[in-house]
């Protein structure tokens, strides 16, 4: 999985080579081959889908043209998100001359992935906290549940992450020594409500959890929240002692603010700062800051707050950025202090599918506060970057416009690929034809509440090109492309055979409650591979297909409703996904 032209790599034979080693078959996910394959894969199921109906699909490429990222970048500078797509919640701490940051991925798996950064500004995904099946399980749940909001700490040789996972087991710790992993099972913690824990580690020796529940007193209206402290023995995973409410409500408690959440504490000569978004996730999004010479408060808030906003600006400027807040800072070698923090790129004012992604800006201290933006300044595409920027500035495929292409034709599956839930069978594999990725189809459509057979990576761009070769399927399967906000919005460009030697190729759309329908349908006669294609512009999407006769692409359509994907219609947290997809219909 990497950044190439278009000529095809072919290494078959390479491949093939590799294929003899025991349980290559189970290394699947991102972040999966540090461990043996029998830990990491979902058990085959005894009534597995026959191999005679296998979908396979030869590549998958990406092509990215926003407006926003056509602007060069200079020398010593970088390009904002520097991670595009829903990279939501994003949590960073350095470690052995690194830094590490972790994200949001609510119901897909694997979960929280680990990237790794020399700069803050080039970061590799090395792993994933939630890579074992075994771990969690999000079947029942919306996409937008799951694990919300990690956060991750580097103390005395071993990395903890601390998450919630909402309606699905409640808060819990897990641990590693190597970022890309094994991480650990879930350290549960029943008596730490709420969401958005975080860990202190003092100077002292002492640790503490933090995290926003209900406050101590009646919840006077919707949005009411707190942020508690507990000690907690870091060892055995379990909180003792009092816990006490550092903030109730907000920075100003007379103007009942909301969602006081994502707590973070640093100490910095002498002063703990005590870091919180506020707001709401949305446009009214803020970072705030307040800060005590005792870790247990009193908690003095900054006169200035907010620290980060983008609420006071026009919405109808160009390129906005918006929602901007839950920000972490880490501190650089050189003694710089820098912080990173959701956003999102909206389009028609109120519109993103991209999700929320992930954005990086220097920390300013001013008279012992640190500031990230003044207030009524505009969020940054381009700017300077650290003294110790790594050169060259270019930061594809995690940001700016690029190809990405995979070939299916490594013994892994790529980093950065996901799928709804987590997977009971092992219906995604790379290594039973080399050089493919093979999907073994489910009976479950894409508005199911378990795991369909569709293996994801996020759009990242509001005008993009998506597309895959791949084989006709077998009587009975439809495979082909989604692009998926969530179980409620999607499209699915779909491939079955019809009548005779015709070859039916269709555009499925959910949007809403109900039942999917088909907007469009075409055909190619006798074809035995296809390429699918998708475009996306803002909020008009195209859906077409290559059978490889000389005619081109012939679309379905060019004018999609796109808002469908974005994620003000189709609500929750998660930014719109693209890849393949394939499905039994034979019990449909």
């Amino acid at each position: 999985m990497q950044m190439i032209d278009r000529t095809k790599r072919h290494r078959r034979h390479a491949a093939s080579m590799g294929l003899m080693a025991a349980g290559v078959a189970a290394l699947l996910l991102a972040g999966c081959q540090r461990e043996p394959a029998a830990a990491e894969a979902p058990a085959p199921a005894a009534d597995a889908t026959p191999a005679a109906t296998t979908a396979y699909f030869d590549w998958f490429e990406y092509t990215g043209r926003d407006a926003a990222f056509e602007a060069p970048v200079p020398e010593g500078s970088f390009r904002n998100p520097v991670l595009a797509g829903f990279h939501s919640d994003p949590s960073v701490t350095a470690a052995n001359g690194k830094f590490y940051l972790v994200a949001s991925t609510f119901a897909f798996f694997p979960g929280i992935p680990v990237f790794e950064s020399e700069d803050l500004v080039h970061w590799t995904q090395v792993g994933n906290a939630i890579h074992r099946p075994g771990q969690l399980d999000f079947d029942g749940l919306g996409m937008s549940r799951g694990v919300f909001a990690p956060a991750i700490e580097f103390h005395d040789g071993t990395f903890y992450v601390v998450n919630t996972s909402v309606d699905a087991g409640g808060n819990f710790i897990v641990t590693a020594k190597d970022p890309a992993g094994p991480w650990s099972d879930p350290v549960w913690l029943p008596t730490i409500g709420g969401i958005d824990p975080s860990l202190f580690f003092d100077d002292d020796g002492k640790v503490y959890i933090l995290n926003n529940d209900e406050p101590e007193v009646p919840v006077r209206y919707d949005g009411h929240r707190a942020i508690w402290l507990q000690e907690i023995d870091i060892a055995n995973g379990k909180p003792f002692g009092p816990r006490k409410v550092l903030i109730d409500g907000g920075v100003k408690p007379e103007d009942n603010p909301i969602w006081i959440e994502g707590p973070h504490i640093y100490k910095v000569d002498g002063w703990y700062y005590l870091n919180n978004a506020e707001g709401g996730t949305g446009p009214q999004h803020s970072q705030v800051i307040l800060r005590s010479r005792d870790v247990w408060g009193p908690y003095e808030p900054y006169a200035a707050n907010p620290i980060l906003t983008q609420r006071d600006l026009d919405p109808n400027r160009p390129l906005p950025v918006t929602n901007a807040g839950h920000a972490d800072l880490v501190q650089g070698p050189d003694g710089s202090w820098w912080a990173t923090f959701l956003a999102s790129r909206n389009y028609g004012v109120d519109h993103y599918n991209t999700g929320r992604e992930a954005f990086l800006l220097p920390v300013t201290w001013t008279n012992g506060w640190p500031v990230i933006l003044p207030r009524g300044e505009g969020i940054p595409y381009v700017l300077p970057g650290p003294s110790f920027m790594k050169s060259p500035a270019e930061q594809a495929p995690m940001t700016g416009n690029f190809t990405w292409r995979d070939e299916f034709d490594t013994v892994e599956l790529g980093k950065g690929w996901m799928t709804p839930r987590v997977p009971k069978t092992t219906w995604y594999d790379g290594t039973s034809r080399p050089g493919w990725l093979a999907i073994q189809p489910l009976r479950e459509r894409l508005d199911t509440k378990v795991n369909p057979s569709f293996y994801a990576r996020r759009q990242q761009h509001q005008v993009f090109e998506a597309s895959t070769a791949m084989e006709v399927p077998a009587a009975g399967v439809a495979a082909g492309l989604a692009a998926f906000q969530g179980d409620t919005h999607w499209y699915f460009l779909g491939v079955r055979r019809g009548e005779g030697e015709a070859i039916e190729v269709f555009l499925e759309k959910k949007a809403g409650e109900g039942d999917p329908e088909i907007v469009a349908r075409g055909t190619a006669d006798a074809a035995k591979q296809l390429s699918l294609h998708i475009e996306g512009n803002e909020g008009r999407y195209g859906f077409g297909f290559d059978a490889g006769d000389g005619a081109g692409v012939q679309w379905l359509t060019r004018d999609a409703d796109g808002t469908i994907l974005s994620t003000d219609v189709a609500g929750g947290f998660v930014g719109a996904t693209i890849g393949p997809h394939a499905r039994d219909e034979r019990a449909l």
